[in-house]
């Protein structure tokens, strides 16, 4: 509460980030081993001038978004509410929830879920903001020249920018004007490009907030902070009369191979954990399972190349690769140059950010009876 008014939040969180172009919507990514939405509901969910928080959401997101709410224990969380068609249907829907759960509401926050870093004294300053004349808005000040196209598209005019804010997220409006101005938009079918605009369309007066360049909205990919990760994984086959000993891909002389569902390319397998386990996938048994005959004999790169194109989905890029076998027989000394190309061709990158090596156990331990060969590997990835 702040001065005797109750605060409601909405978070706007049911978009589907398609220019994002990854396989969820960006606010069920996760930036640092945490959801870009459960960043966004913990800086409501912290303040304590802040009542409840309402987030709209996909519908088919729903369950995991109360998933999210449950596990992170967010206490002021009193609605998940179903997106509509529209950012304004979605806002509409929300406020409706908030009439008929909250009706002692007088000031409402509308917050968009995809920025994740909103800082504190900017929502607060909007609480305040909003108090004092009814409407604010959080933005900031031009940093770029800005030019307008002229109407036909032939040319530009340069622009003074001192006169233009881009516009952020909090806004904060009075739940009666934004409801009034709300039902006036649907009755005369007019659609604004934020709340503020549908607001000041109905005839009120919007006051500006000093915002924060680091509440930045992930749009696109090149929103995402970097971020840096270790991988590490580690395989065993045994050796086995009548199989092929293939290794990194390569096919090599020798009395024996590795027994194992696919080819049992220990090497790869150990490079395709390292991966995986990098970017919080899981293993290679859980995408590929010895009990699915699909996997039978299959050619172990060719499962590489579906786990490098995994880490792409989530804009992961490979930054080295470094691996050890370890047996006592056969030397790979020829061979990995081969295999260094083979791994470096199915991941997109260049040969000069993977190494191999082998050692041996001093004929200690099953590698060194011969019985079988292991691989441990390392990776970076970043994104």
């Amino acid at each position: 509460m702040y001065r005797n008014s109750k605060v409601a939040v909405i978070i706007a969180a049911a978009g589907q980030g398609k220019r994002l172009g990854a396989p969820v919507p960006k606010q069920y990514l996760k930036i640092g081993g945490e959801y870009v939405i459960a960043k966004t509901i913990r800086a409501f969910e912290d303040i304590d001038e802040v009542d409840y928080i309402f987030v709209v959401t996909n519908d088919e997101y729903r369950k995991v978004c109360a998933k999210i709410v449950e596990d992170r224990g967010f206490t002021k969380v009193e609605g998940i509410v179903a997106g509509g068609a529209r950012r304004q249907d979605s806002v509409f829907n929300a406020l409706q929830e908030i009439n008929a759960k909250k009706p002692g509401v007088s000031l409402v926050l509308i917050h968009d879920g995809a920025r994740p870093f909103i800082g504190r004294d900017v929502i607060l300053n909007v609480i305040a903001e909003t108090e004092s004349t009814g409407a604010a808005v959080a933005c900031v000040a031009m940093k770029n020249s800005v030019r307008r196209m002229d109407a036909d598209g032939s040319s530009s005019t340069s622009v003074d920018r001192t006169d233009y804010y881009s516009v952020q997220t909090p806004q904060g409006f009075r739940k009666s004007m934004l409801i009034e101005a709300y039902d006036r938009a649907y009755d005369e079918s007019f659609e604004g490009t934020d709340d503020a605009s549908i607001v000041e369309w109905a005839g009120n007066d919007i006051s500006i907030v000093d915002g924060d360049y680091g509440n930045i909205k992930i749009t696109t990919k090149e929103d995402l902070p970097m971020e840096n990760r270790v991988g590490t994984g580690f395989d065993v086959h045994q050796l086995a009369e009548g199989r092929k000993l293939i290794l990194g891909g390569v096919d090599i002389p020798y009395d024996r191979g590795l027994l194992g569902h696919s080819d049992a390319d220990v090497l790869v397998h150990a490079v395709m954990d390292a991966l995986l386990g990098a970017a919080a996938l899981g293993d290679i048994g859980k995408h590929f399972p010895d009990s699915d005959e699909a996997y039978k004999d299959a050619d172990s790169l060719k499962l590489l190349e579906k786990v490098g194109k995994m880490l792409e989905e989530y804009f992961y890029k490979i930054g080295n690769i470094d691996v050890t076998l370890i047996a006592e027989k056969p030397k790979i000394s020829p061979f990995i140059d081969e295999m260094r190309e083979n791994i470096a061709e199915v991941l997109g990158m260049d040969k000069s950010r993977v190494n191999i090596k082998g050692t041996t156990t001093e004929k200690l331990g099953f590698t060194g009876r011969e019985e079988g060969i292991a691989c441990e590997a390392v990776c970076s990835i970043y994104r």
